[in-house]
């Protein structure tokens, strides 16, 4: 993967060259960078531009002057070469089918078969895949694709070990080894059996760790890596990749790049299901809470329990934004996010929750809910839960914490 596949970042990209250009790489990089954000993408080209054969200055014209006369290239030196992987070179061209023998991977997997301990070498052919298919993907995602149903994904003491004997062979062809771990919040304590080589390692051995929660990874392994954050995507940026890379309507892609939170992933999630209307339903929400009472609302949650666990998140990414919305609105007085309708909408809710603090307790509810769905929550008991502390926080000013 090169850097101009990626969406957006441009500082990163910049950053992570200057990195190798300068001489200032660390030998254990943490790419923090929460969901849709891009941070895989990063990796994958940020380990083809360490391998990349022009960037090492090991192109067949940099060993040397041609036959026929022409200028050795400078590899390095050139700017192009330093911002961005040739793309043609072999080991591009291996990195990017992600079968480069000095670029490893290591994520969650779980059993493929029964008695024998998992490790990511059995999934290799369903990493490509994936990567080709879902590049700004999640570990559901994942753990859907590989079969994994409702397993728990882990990345295990097994697969420890498996890492230990790959990075302590010698290069195949490249400069560096690299072992790229994705999401290495599912590594239990097992992990303490990587300190030493990721404290002490071969020469010219790289660990990029590209994570999500922080506060999820071992703390011994994160007080040992150089931290690159990675932001969320600029809306604009998000709306011009779904129009380009999505064939997506101009309007239908501003309207989602608003809603979507610098979340790409969210972004395509919430194109698929553009022709759904959240705003009526919303609004029978807030009717049957405020009032026409408990039948109204039984009736609801009923109805939003049948929609599937992502239209759920969904819905509640779209409230979240509206109250958002609806506090820009009521600070700066209009919103180029927003259509007609939406407008109007956050006018009324603004008259109906006159305290900002009333709007940012909702927010926080929601952002619990969403979570909670993501962990398998019976949807009928978390919704009518939601209900009765919507009901509070708007009619009685009763901020739950």
């Amino acid at each position: 993967m090169q850097f101009s596949q990626i969406i957006g970042q441009q500082p990163i990209k910049q950053q992570l060259a200057e990195m190798v250009q300068h001489n200032r790489l660390s030998h254990a990089l943490l790419f923090l960078g929460k969901e849709g954000s891009g941070a895989l993408p990063l990796a994958l080209a940020f380990a083809q531009f360490l391998v990349c054969d022009k960037v090492n200055g090991k192109s067949q014209h940099a060993i040397g002057p041609s036959l026929f006369g022409e200028e050795p290239d400078s590899g390095l030196k050139t700017p192009d070469s330093a911002k961005e992987p040739c793309g043609t070179c072999p080991s591009c061209q291996k990195a990017q089918q992600l079968v480069h023998p000095d670029i490893h991977f290591s994520y969650p997997v779980v059993t493929k078969k029964a008695g024998t301990p998992p490790i990511s070498t059995d999934y290799i052919t369903e990493w490509r895949e994936f990567i080709k298919s879902y590049p700004y993907g999640n570990a559901y995602d994942w753990l859907q694709f590989i079969g994994a149903e409702n397993k728990q994904g882990n990345i295990t003491a097994h697969e420890c070990n498996d890492i230990i004997r790959k990075l302590n062979l010698k290069s195949f062809e490249s400069e560096y080894k690299i072992l790229i771990m994705w999401l290495p919040e599912y590594l239990g304590n097992e992990g303490n059996k990587l300190l030493k080589l990721i404290e002490e390692p071969p020469a010219n051995t790289l660990f990029i760790l590209v994570a999500e929660n922080e506060s999820l990874i071992l703390p011994t392994i994160l007080s040992r890596c150089q931290l690159v954050k990675i932001p969320a995507l600029e809306t604009s940026d998000i709306e011009t990749a779904l129009v380009s890379r999505n064939k997506t309507e101009p309007a239908t892609a501003r309207q989602v790049a608003g809603v979507s939170e610098g979340n790409y992933r969210e972004a395509l999630q919430l194109v698929q299901h553009a022709d759904e209307d959240w705003q009526s339903l919303l609004k029978d929400w807030l009717n049957a809470i405020l009032r026409t009472g408990p039948v109204a609302q039984t009736k609801w949650v009923e109805e939003i329990s049948r929609l599937g666990r992502e239209k759920q998140k969904q819905f509640l990414r779209y409230f979240n934004h509206i109250l958002q919305e609806a506090i820009r609105f009521r600070i700066m007085g209009d919103s180029t996010q927003l259509s007609a309708a939406e407008k109007d909408f956050c006018e009324k809710l603004n008259k109906k929750i006159s305290d900002i603090a009333q709007q940012e307790a909702l927010i926080e509810e929601l952002d619990k809910a969403s979570y909670y769905i993501e962990r398998n929550a019976n949807a009928k008991i978390l919704f009518h839960a939601l209900t009765i502390k919507v009901y509070h926080i708007i009619q009685d000013k009763i901020v739950f914490r």
